[in-house]
């Protein structure tokens, strides 16, 4: 029997499974016995908080987990951000992190790349705030540049 995974929720906490928005009225413990795609609500990012190159690849990962019906095209920004990612960072950890993620999109791990992705941020702020050139460089890649 595969083993099942209990996560415990405060009362109103949200949680999104397999593109439904689930919220608590009270403290719940879920226990999922089956293997389903979710998101715990403090992982969820907001679109005017994607202002980094790896929270806009974050994004659009969230995007095929919390509304599979939009996952093709989420897929598309995926495909076209992450060339433009890997050409544009020198540091081996992210851009090992970038093809791990690719890699988890390709099999099906939505949720571990977006793990994988978060796991990136620390590195990319030390970066950005070397370069000190944060927002230019996260707009520069939202246009396309």
């Amino acid at each position: 029997m595969k083993s099942t995974l209990k996560i415990s929720m405060k009362a109103n906490e949200k949680i999104y499974v397999n593109g439904a928005v689930i919220r608590t009225d009270r403290k719940v413990t879920l226990e999922f016995l089956n293997n389903v795609q979710f998101l715990m609500e403090n992982h969820v990012l907001q679109a005017e908080d994607a202002r980094t190159p790896l929270r806009q690849l974050y994004f659009a990962v969230q995007i095929m987990l919390m509304t599979p019906d939009s996952a093709d095209e989420a897929r598309k920004i995926f495909s076209s951000l992450l060339p433009r990612l890997l050409e544009n960072f020198s540091n081996e950890r992210i851009r090992a992190g970038l093809k791990q993620a690719d890699q988890m999109v390709g099999d099906g791990q939505v949720y571990d790349a977006l793990r994988e992705i978060r796991a990136l941020y620390p590195i990319e702020e030390e970066i950005m705030q070397q370069a000190g050139a944060g927002e230019t460089l996260a707009l520069a890649m939202a246009a396309g540049e």
